[in-house]
């Protein structure tokens, strides 16, 4: 975990540069008696956790005793997993990839070997594990590695096919090296490669196994420092199993074929076979398939022994997936996976490899996921896995985070998410085990929301550091389906996935969802806990129209309340029939496409399980054979009762308890003339549609627009993008955000009224009055009147979010109804259901009761009402641009969080807009961060840090201290098994495990000092993570002095306990060693 050291801006002065200039309007008199509570020492950024599926993972280990599973990236990075909920995530800091990782099994520690040729030995008995030492190899480069069972000298085989022995307390390179040219026929003139295996006998140490890669195994002996025998095949070698009583082994090769050897009989292999291999008549060879990359063998007392293999398929299989072989007695098994296969790992019972293994699972690393199998029960059913690892099982497109929600939101979501669950699974609890968790005080219900490329929308619970998924919602089920190629709609503005999200908005209180796709479509969900069949999907059409026209004088008209669409036009909702079409439709070939969708919605009946239900989908259609604007800004309001969505076009408004439209202009046209700032001449329209938009520029071609689903922020795309001149961004305005509230739409008004604000991508803001009819059945009957009340204030950059203050600066949230079940009886709905919340007192004459927080791509201002003064204004960036901002609530006050495409993540205080914090944070590298970028409150945000990852993040001061705590432990005391028991007459003949004193022939006694060039030790951080970050004030070192107080001593305790059970195992075996000596003390050898 990193932590910065941020710049703390002394409270009440202004910063030298203009970038971080907060002034203050004159009329802020009244202003000076709210009390801001935030400080700069409520505010630190640090990394929290990670989560999801490692991003091009390249190796594994796993630790069968404390029950950890190791995965290493390709980017330096490493994943650590322990039973549900019991992750880590650390980083290497060359950022090279990790091509091998070996646990020392038991100890809390674990040896990672990258592709720079560096070994790192990572502690892993502190929560963030952290590492002790390095050696980085600068003449040869590392090819394999192997760490024997409770032994502390490393064995690294290197691309000139010598091996190196590593002490892993010291990290010292002993003087003991095993020359490729030594271990190799003298006769031998080739070199045999890079050494691709190296392991110990299991029945004696004192003999290594090396597999070179051209085909060569050498059993060597290390006392004598000679080769006891030699291995030849004429194929390369992938990998090397031992039996476990060291008489055998097994190796894959890269024509398919397995070679079973006799370690005393290295003239030719004792059986060759090709598993995939079709076998000929005659007798010859089968036809070679490709590689087997990895075997591994494994014995049971019971029965047939288990032969684990990934590759070797024949080569007439083409286009078939990755498969991973069981072989077990007489059948064999073979088991397709989703995704090309990394590496594998078989989970034995023992750790001792000298002892019948007893595999029971099978851990499979793909390139996209982490599967593991039962191999003791029939048919090898996989293990439920309990990590969220599928947050790209489609791309993530759209990203949304709610900490603090209401707290029966997440049960409720479970309990539908439930029903989803699929079956054939294990019924064995899942082998990865180990750890604990954090002992966490956070206990706030949390939840990411996650939109994908295949229309599904994901809910996860993120409470106390961990992640869950809780529902799946499939919006593509509202849609037809295209069959073929052949059939595919010539309508489609997006050439690959057409239901993939682009935003939504959630209320977390009234449980209404509405999200808007790619394919310019909008759909509204309801949450309900029954099932429902809908006959047919409601659907309004809107026909949001553009098109070129010569500047001509700006549109007439002022302060306006538009009239309701007439029944019948294309605006009114299809209820009794499919949707139709007029005759220039999707496939006429001499005719301009016209008022069609882009997609096709379901005409038969709709089966809705428990949870989110369709209550309206609305599509913007074709115009003139011009393609809909994708949509840009989205919000719901459960209170009123309606949707609104933007885009380049202008905006619409919908009333989804009605299913009526009842808004849809031009951005310009929201423009009152009395408006201050100077706008483009628009020219009027010549003949107007029902309810179509006046705008008068042309927009541009589907291509421009294909979207790589980068529109999350549309500002972004939109001012950074080359392929748009800046003759065409000036003359464009879409609409980028909205906010519901209740306010005072007119400056002359003194009384508080539903009310929308719009902010558009030139940096105004104008506000809409809403005059909605009473509650109940009239709002259900009277029509929703709605005017354009002008300009509120304008800002430089796109507008990015807006938020309300009260009098004393308390943050206003938008009026929303309670949630109740849309599929209840009457009585039940009436009970939960409660009206609109009643206004608040309005201000009195002359007096400003409320401020507008506005916060755009450059600077931030607040604006009091209903007298429309500034009253602050923060420039907040001049050279770069603001990517996502939030206002959101911290320590009991709110505060704006905004995050700069230059890395920096800054916070402003409300209303005041004084810095807080200024963090260079991380430079933007990709669209992915910037399209998922988001705050919430308590000082939590997150964004996607790759394709398959959530990196979380705090910028509260409160959550840095106590992320020890809450962190989960991988590390936890348990006892080692008893090694396994050699036998009367194996103790008596020699017959057992051959232990071998390494530290006499390693040690620099024995085998001197390593040439000093060879490798370079470069001593680790080692310590704890917390001593790591700059203090900052005393309560955060006291806390980090607490904590190291507390593992020290749990360290001591843990020793003096093992001390004290070391001293009775010993006495114990001095009494029994005594008692032997006295019983056998005067008998001959014969009588024993």
């Amino acid at each position: 975990m990193k932590k910065f050291n941020i710049r703390k801006v002394l409270d009440g002065l202004t910063a030298v540069s203009s970038s971080s200039s907060a002034t203050a309007q004159p009329g802020t008199r009244e202003n000076d008696v709210i009390q801001e509570t935030l400080q700069s020492e409520h505010f630190q950024l640090c990394k929290t956790v990670r989560h999801g599926f490692p991003h091009q993972p390249s190796s594994m280990a796993f630790d069968p005793v404390q029950k950890i599973l190791a995965v290493g990236t390709q980017s330096g990075a490493l994943r650590l997993f322990g039973r549900a909920g019991v992750e880590c995530y650390c980083q290497h800091e060359s950022g090279a990839a990790v091509i091998q990782l070996q646990f020392l099994i038991n100890e809390g520690a674990l040896v990672s070997a990258l592709a720079d040729d560096s070994i790192h030995l990572w502690n892993l008995r502190q929560k963030l594990p952290a590492i002790l030492h390095s050696l980085k190899f600068n003449r040869e480069r590392i090819t394999y590695c192997h760490l024997p069972f409770q032994s502390k000298w490393l064995y690294i085989g290197t691309e000139r096919g010598n091996i190196h022995i590593v002490n892993v307390e010291s990290f010292t390179l002993s003087g003991y090296v095993i020359m490729w040219n030594k271990a190799i026929e003298l006769s031998t003139k080739t070199h045999p490669g890079p050494v691709v295996h190296i392991s110990d006998n299991p029945m004696d140490e004192g003999k290594l196994l090396i597999g070179f890669e051209c085909g060569i195994v050498v059993l060597w002996d290390l006392k004598s420092k000679k080769a006891d025998y030699r291995y030849n095949y004429d194929e390369a070698i992938h990998s090397v199993a031992w039996h476990h009583e060291g008489k055998q082994f097994v190796c894959s090769h890269s024509d398919g074929t397995l070679t079973t050897w006799n370690v005393r009989a290295p003239a030719k292999p004792a059986q060759t076979i090709t598993p995939h291999g079709k076998q000929p008549k005659d007798g010859k060879k089968p036809e070679p398939c490709k590689p087997i990359l990895k075997v591994e063998y494994k014995t049971t007392r019971a029965g047939d022994p288990f032969m684990v293999l990934s590759g070797g398929l024949s080569y007439d299989t083409v286009g078939r997936r990755a498969c991973l072989t069981v072989m077990h007695g007489k059948s064999t098994a073979v088991l397709e996976m989703d995704y090309p296969i990394v590496d594998f790992l078989t989970l034995c019972e023992t750790p001792y490899p000298n002892d019948f293994q007893e595999p029971y699972a099978v851990v499979v690393l793909l390139e996209k996921d982490l599967v593991v199998i039962d191999l003791g029960q029939i048919g090898y059913p996989i293990f439920e896995n309990p990590y969220p690892l599928t947050i790209h099982e489609s791309p993530v497109t759209c990203c949304e985070y709610f900490a603090d929600c209401p707290a029966e939101l997440i049960p409720a979501l479970y309990s539908v998410g439930s029903r989803q669950k699929r079956q054939g699974y294990s019924k064995k609890e899942w082998p990865i085990s180990g750890g604990n968790w954090g002992q966490g005080t956070q206990s706030y219900p949390e939840i990411i929301i996650t939109g994908h490329a295949d229309g599904s929308i994901k809910f996860w619970d993120a409470s106390a550091l961990m992640l869950q998924v809780l529902y799946k919602l499939k919006t593509a089920k509202v849609f037809e389906r295209a069959r073929g190629k052949e059939e595919k709609p010539s309508t489609d503005i997006v050439e690959e996935d057409p239901f993939a999200i682009q935003t939504l908005s959630w209320c977390p209180e009234s449980r209404m969802l509405c999200v808007a796709g790619v394919s310019a479509h909008v759909i509204i969900y309801r949450f309900s806990k029954q099932e429902v069949t809908t006959e047919v999907v409601q659907l309004l059409e809107v026909r949001m129209q553009c098109e070129l026209s010569d500047v001509d004088s700006p549109d007439p008209g002022g302060d306006q309340t538009p009239t309701l669409p007439t029944p019948g036009a294309s605006s009114s909702p299809q209820e009794n029939e499919a949707p139709t079409h007029p005759s220039t439709g999707s496939n006429s070939t001499d005719g301009p496409r016209d008022n069609i969708p882009c997609l096709q919605v379901r005409s038969s009946p709709l089966k809705q399980s428990p949870g989110y239900q369709v209550e309206l989908v609305i599509q913007l259609v074709w115009v003139s054979g011009e393609p809909p604007q994708q949509i840009t800004s989205l919000a719901v309001n459960s209170s009123y009762g309606l949707v609104v969505f933007g885009n380049s076009s202008g905006l619409a408004v919908v009333d989804y308890l009605q299913k009526t439209l009842l808004l849809n202009m031009g951005t310009t046209e929201l423009y009152s003339p009395s408006d201050p700032y100077p706008r483009q001449p628009r020219s009027p329209r010549k003949a107007r549609q029902p309810s179509a938009a006046r705008m008068s520029w042309k927009i541009s071609s589907p291509t421009e627009q294909k979207t790589d689903m980068d529109a999350k922020d549309n500002s972004f795309s939109r001012s950074r993008s080359s392929s748009v001149t800046s003759i065409d961004r000036e003359s464009r305005e879409a609409i980028s955000s909205f906010h519901f509230c209740e306010s005072f739409p007119r400056k002359t008004e003194n009384l508080l009224s539903p009310s929308l604000l719009v902010g558009t991508t030139q940096g105004s803001v104008l506000v809409v009055a809403l005059s909605l009819p009473p509650s109940g059945d009239q709002r259900l009957q009277q029509p929703v009147s709605i005017s354009s009340c002008g300009t509120l204030v304008r800002l430089k950059g796109g507008v990015l979010t807006m938020a309300l203050l009260d009098a004393t600066g308390a943050l206003l949230p938008p009026p929303y109804e309670p949630w109740y079940d849309p599929n209840a009886s009457d009585e039940e709905k009436e009970k939960s259901r409660r009206r609109r919340p009643a206004s608040p007192p309005s201000s009195q004459e002359g007096q400003d009761s409320q401020y507008a927080v506005v916060c755009s791509e450059k600077q931030a201002k607040v604006v009091a009402l209903p007298s429309q003064a500034d009253i602050y204004k923060h420039n907040i960036t001049e050279s770069s641009f603001v990517l996502r901002a939030d206002v959101v609530q911290m320590a009991g006050a709110s505060c704006i969080a905004c995050f700069c495409a230059n890395g920096h993540i800054m916070t402003l205080s409300l209303p005041s807009l004084r810095p807080l914090l200024d963090v260079n944070y991380l430079p933007l590298t990709d669209m992915r961060i910037a399209r998922t970028f988001c705050f919430s409150n308590l000082g939590q945000a997150l964004y996607l840090t790759s394709p398959t990852e959530i990196q979380r993040i705090t910028y509260s001061q409160e959550t840095c201290d106590n992320l020890q705590e809450m962190l989960s432990e991988l590390f936890t005391p348990v006892e080692t098994p008893e090694a396994p028991n050699r036998g009367f007459f194996k103790g008596l003949f020699g017959g057992g495990a051959q232990s071998l004193d390494r530290e006499d022939l390693f040690g620099e006694m024995a085998a001197g000092k390593a040439s000093r060039s060879l490798a370079q030790h470069i001593p680790g951080p080692g310590g704890m993570e917390g001593m790591k970050g700059a203090a900052s004030g005393v309560v955060g070192e006291l806390a980090r002095a607490r904590i190291a107080l507390d593992e020290r001593g749990q360290k001591l305790g843990e020793l003096e306990e093992r001390t004290a059970a070391m001293m009775a195992s010993a006495d114990s075996f001095s009494k029994h060693a005594h008692d032997m000596m006295l019983k056998y003390k005067d008998k001959k050898w014969y009588q024993l």
